[in-house]
């Protein structure tokens, strides 16, 4: 009923319901299911995009590798790319870049070149400068105009005066003795004039000591185009304050030496990793040395492996049976990621003395920077690097290793065998009997032989006495030597330029740059040096003998005594 109601309504796609089922029979005909109402439409295959063609590339520089290709060229030391008067140079230095007219070879780090020679280049020789004729090339935008305001160029010699509307804080030229004036110098002897005295330091330190206004120095180390920003803070401030961190901290030397070789300054104070650099007393911005600035960071060449499986010296299998024992030994030190390293040098050697190997723990450190320092202590220590596993450098003393601590003085005798040697009773048997030496602390050692320069002794009534009472006993009589005459080392000294200089004493290691002083072949020239600003205050250097209050209370003690 249902479905011949369905079959009358209007529009309806079915005329009439079969009443019956059709049949089964095979001699029934067929039955064919009715066409659909709307056809199914019938797409033709999507068309493949043509790509563009590529564009012409006519400039060589638009085929520079990236990051991502690799590129080896293996050089040799010499020229391997010029163009005219500019070329890229393969020689002590590393990569270099030689310019017409350059004073010296540009390099991208000047303090972080390693000593050895590259083996091969990561990118084309290019220079990183910009050509000295370019055109313009189009923009799609007309160039501005020049602009009808002439900015004066900046002369120290002649600043503007204080006060000047949109002008900012410009120190003068100087400091100058009473009389004198700025003189126009080619040199760098020309231009620092005259040494600075102890109060002149200390005027022109004591400001920067709390100012944030710094030039940052990292793990690439002293960068070309950091010379230019040197000079932009000698514009208006005699004094550039060089913060130092990371692996450059190492060996400060090395940096400071850098820093005024290629700015021309002179480093007045330095505490730590932070370096004052002076401009000289008769430096005119206007005349200073300009160089190019470099455009892009060049890739680093690729230099020989570090680790190798048989160092020098030792075979394969010695090699792994000390990794296998370093893996077991405790790291001395752990370093912190764009921390000073002053001491670094100073721990290792001092590690040294006690054990063939030493590990220092780089944990969260970037890969390439404890790289680097293992580099750096391979050469200043010296030692053999072994591995960089688990983020860690291990380090082997060698064969050639030296201890720092002159044993060839008297050797302290065992305490056991000076207890036996006493106690015999029959003399011809020590005679058959070798006597057997050890060797004592390096504390010790240096107590010993300082008492032996200084020509000081005591007895001592006690004869069964362990290492250690002896010890004290002999850091007590040290001690009471140097109250008794006031012998501790001045604070300050003064020379006869008048140029101050500080001394090493016990429970700091301080140094003050001069310009006439010789740097001291030690081993100990690696330390540290801190520097206080209280130490600026004046010291009394005029005290008579006996006059100190560590006198009268010796006296007060012979006359107790005396009683």
């Amino acid at each position: 009923m249902a479905m011949a109601i369905v079959a009358s309504l209007p529009g309806n796609l079915f005329s009439s319901v079969p009443s019956t089922r059709p049949s089964n029979d095979s001699n029934a005909t067929s039955y064919s299911p009715p066409a659909p109402p709307i056809p199914v439409p019938r797409y033709p295959p999507p068309r493949e995009k043509s790509k563009p063609p590529p564009p012409k590339q006519t400039n060589p520089a638009f085929k520079i590798p990236h990051h991502r290709t690799k590129y080896y060229k293996p050089v040799r030391e010499g020229v391997i790319s010029s163009d005219g008067d500019r070329s890229v140079v393969i020689g002590e230095n590393g990569v270099s870049y030689l310019l017409p007219d350059a004073p010296f070879e540009f390099q991208y780090s000047y303090s972080e070149t390693p000593s050895v020679k590259p083996l091969a280049i990561r990118e084309p020789a290019f220079l990183p400068f910009a050509p000295p004729t370019m055109a313009r090339p189009w923009t799609g935008k007309a160039p501005l105009k020049p602009k009808k305001k002439k900015i004066p160029l900046f002369d120290s010699f002649n600043p503007p005066p204080p006060g000047t509307k949109g002008v900012k804080f410009v120190e003068m030229p100087g400091p100058y003795q009473l009389g004198k004036y700025p003189e126009e110098g080619m040199t760098r002897k020309e231009i620092l004039g005259e040494p600075l005295t102890r109060h002149e330091i200390q005027m022109l330190v004591k400001p920067m000591l709390s100012d944030n206004r710094q030039v940052n120095l990292g793990r690439d180390g002293l960068t070309h185009n950091m010379l230019e920003l040197v000079h932009s803070h000698w514009k208006r401030r005699r004094v550039c304050k060089v913060k130092c961190k990371g692996v450059p901290t190492v060996d400060m030397k090395n940096v400071c030496r850098h820093l005024e070789a290629k700015t021309g300054g002179k480093i007045v104070h330095r505490v730590g990793g932070v370096v004052y650099l002076f401009r000289g007393r008769n430096y005119n911005y206007a005349t200073r040395p300009q160089y190019p600035v470099m455009l892009w960071k060049p890739a680093a060449p690729i230099y020989p492996k570090l680790i190798q499986d048989a160092p020098e010296g030792l075979t394969k299998e010695e090699a792994d049976d000390l990794r296998k024992k370093g893996k077991k030994l405790l790291p001395i030190c752990k370093l912190a990621k764009n921390g000073v390293y002053i001491n670094l040098v100073r721990d290792v050697r001092t590690a040294f003395e006690g054990s063939p190997l030493a590990k220092i723990d780089c944990k969260g450190m970037h890969a390439t920077d404890y790289k680097k320092l293992g580099a750096k202590l391979k050469e200043l220590v010296p030692c053999v690097l072994l591995s960089f596993d688990e983020e860690q450098i291990l380090m082997w003393r060698g064969h050639e290793w030296r201890s720092k601590y002159n044993y060839d003085s008297p050797s302290v005798p065992s305490y056991s065998d000076v207890a036996n040697h006493s106690t015999q009773e029959n003399p011809g048997q020590s005679e058959d009997r070798d006597t057997e030496t050890v060797r004592s602390s390096p504390k010790m050692m240096s107590l010993w032989n300082r008492a032996i320069e200084s020509s000081k002794a005591i007895v001592l009534e006690e004869t069964n006495l362990n290492p250690d009472e002896l010890l004290t006993k002999v850091e007590e009589f040290e001690t009471i030597s140097q109250a008794t005459e006031h012998s501790y080392p001045a604070v300050i000294l003064a020379s006869e330029d008048g140029t101050s200089v500080r001394e090493i004493s016990s429970g700091e290691d301080e140094e003050f740059f001069d310009n006439e002083l010789e740097e001291e072949e030690d081993d100990d020239d690696d330390d540290d040096d801190f520097y206080d600003s209280d130490s600026f205050g004046e010291v009394d250097l005029t005290a008579a003998p006996g006059s100190l209050a560590i006198d009268e209370i010796a006296k007060r003690l012979d006359w107790m005594n005396e009683e």
